[in-house]
């Protein structure tokens, strides 16, 4: 057994099973920007598996191997164990997505490296997720609710696109995180640097930059869309590309940080 708790479906269950399902609002609130990003990096690669499975109708909470590989049989210990965790802590689309995430990895395990289809792998995001502040819920208006956020996904035709939301390394995510109403800019001259305005609780607002240093300094007040320090503007941008800019900081030949 302890062979198989590290490989294929035996692995990702046991990952779910260390998930803090019932999460503490606060730690749900924390993370919530992350969690808005992995949803929709989710939602793009499941766009992408749908199309090369013919699942478009299912998007976007299926379980995949129920298209790519109905035949897939779980060990009997496997299908047993997931059952029991399936039976005791997940409902909905939550339930659904876990036993996907537990049999496509079961499948991988199964498959050749040469036999296996040249897609990013599909529920990592979710977990991901899951493990930054419990689970999620789709309310009667068709909205995600991500505990601290809430949207709506839009159409399978939004996201099939090959560049990347967020990534889902640990530490980009946690860059992105903070207290308050957060909104991210851009230097005009070029350089790759980010700057956030946040609007805390009793109205202070905050500037800062994330510098090279892989943290975030308190900016001296540069304002939006005004002459900084160094005669920079700023311009506004997008969660998402943000979090593209302090990936490729993180990942500069001179960082520490391994990808995940």
């Amino acid at each position: 057994m302890d062979d198989l708790a590290n490989h294929g479906g035996f692995k990702v269950l046991n990952r779910l099973r260390r998930i803090e399902w019932d999460a503490d609002w606060d730690d749900a609130y924390a993370h919530a920007l992350s969690r808005q990003l992995l949803m929709r990096e989710y939602l793009r690669r499941a766009a992408l598996w749908a199309e090369a499975y013919s699942a478009e109708e299912a998007w976007p909470f299926f379980d995949i191997t129920n298209y790519a590989a109905p035949e897939i049989k779980l060990p009997q210990s496997l299908y047993r164990e997931l059952n029991e965790f399936l039976r005791a802590r997940t409902v909905g689309l939550v339930k659904t997505t876990c036993a996907g995430a537990v049999r496509l990895a079961e499948l991988r395990a199964q498959t050749p490296a040469a036999e296996q289809p040249s897609l990013p792998e599909l529920y990592e995001p979710l977990l991901v997720m899951y493990e930054r502040g419990g689970d999620f819920m789709r309310d009667n208006s068709g909205a995600l609710d991500l505990t601290g956020v809430s949207f709506r996904p839009g159409t399978m035709q939004d996201y099939l696109g090959d560049t990347p939301i967020v990534t889902v390394r640990a530490p980009v995510l946690d860059a992105l995180d903070a207290e308050g109403r957060i909104t991210f800019f851009v230097s005009d001259t070029g350089q790759e640097s980010v700057l956030r305005r946040r609007l805390l609780p009793g109205g202070e607002e905050r500037f800062e930059v994330f510098s090279n240093q892989l943290n975030w300094d308190t900016t001296g007040g540069i304002h939006t869309q005004e002459k900084g320090a160094e005669g920079a503007s700023y311009d506004q941008v997008t969660s998402s590309e943000a979090a593209r800019i302090i990936e490729a900081m993180m990942s500069g030949p001179n960082t520490k940080h391994g990808r995940g």
